[in-house]
C-alpha cells in the first residue's frame, strides 16, 4: 500500500517541480527581456541626445564667422555681438553638463536669432556673398536642430513609456531606469499655438 502510495506520488512531486521552473524562466525571461528593452532605450536616447549635440556645435562653429563679418558693419550692436562670443565660450566650458549647455544653447539660439533681425538694417552687410552664406547656412542648421530635438523628444517618450508600463515599471525601479526630460519650447508663446481672429478675415 505505501509502495502504491509513493509510486503515485512521484510523478506529481516532478510535475509540481517543472511547473515551478517553468514559472521561474517565465519570471527570469520576462525580467532580462524588460531589462535589456531598457537599455536599448536608454541608449537611443542617450544616441538622440548627442546628434542634437551635433547640431548645436555646427550652430557654435558659426559664431566666429558670423562676429567677424557683422563687426564690420554693426557698429552700435558690438555688445550684442560680444554678448554671443561670450556665450559661445561659455558653452565651449561647459563640455560635459548636458543640462547647462543646454540651458546656453537656447540664450546662444535667442542670440543669434537677435543678431539675424538687427542685421536686416544694414543693407550692405545683408548683402555680402559671406554673410548670405552664413544665413542659409544658419537655417539649414535651424532645420537639423528642430529634427534632431524632435527625435529626442520621441526616444525620451519610448523610453519613458517603457519605464511606466507594466512589468518593465518594475524593473525599471529595480535597476534604477529614471524618467528622462523632453526638450521644451522655450521661446515665449512657442508651445502655444496662435490665435486667429476671424472678424479680420474678409
Amino acid at each position: 500500500m505505501a509502495q502504491q502510495q509513493a509510486k503515485s506520488g512521484f510523478p506529481k512531486k516532478w510535475i509540481g517541480i517543472g511547473i515551478a521552473v517553468i514559472v521561474i524562466l517565465i519570471l527570469v525571461g520576462t525580467v532580462w527581456g524588460s531589462y535589456n528593452t531598457l537599455v536599448r532605450l536608454s541608449q537611443g536616447t542617450d544616441e538622440a541626445w548627442a546628434n542634437v549635440e551635433t547640431q548645436y556645435q555646427r550652430r557654435i562653429d558659426l559664431i566666429p564667422n558670423l562676429v567677424n563679418i557683422a563687426q564690420t558693419y554693426m557698429i552700435n550692436e558690438i555688445n550684442m555681438l560680444e554678448k554671443v562670443t561670450a556665450l559661445r565660450s561659455q558653452w565651449m566650458q561647459q563640455q560635459g553638463n548636458s543640462e547647462a549647455q543646454a540651458q546656453t544653447t537656447n540664450q546662444i539660439e535667442g542670440a543669434l536669432k537677435t543678431i539675424f533681425a538687427t542685421a536686416e538694417s544694414y543693407p550692405i552687410l545683408t548683402s555680402s556673398p559671406q554673410f548670405t552664406t552664413l544665413m542659409d547656412s544658419n537655417s539649414e542648421t535651424e532645420n537639423m536642430v528642430a529634427v534632431a530635438r524632435t527625435r529626442y523628444n520621441n526616444a525620451v517618450r519610448d523610453y519613458n513609456t517603457a519605464t511606466k508600463v507594466f512589468p518593465s515599471n518594475i524593473i525599471a525601479g529595480w535597476f534604477g531606469f529614471g524618467q528622462r526630460t523632453y526638450f521644451e519650447a522655450t521661446t515665449p508663446g512657442a508651445q502655444n499655438a496662435p490665435k486667429i481672429n476671424m472678424t479680420t478675415i474678409p
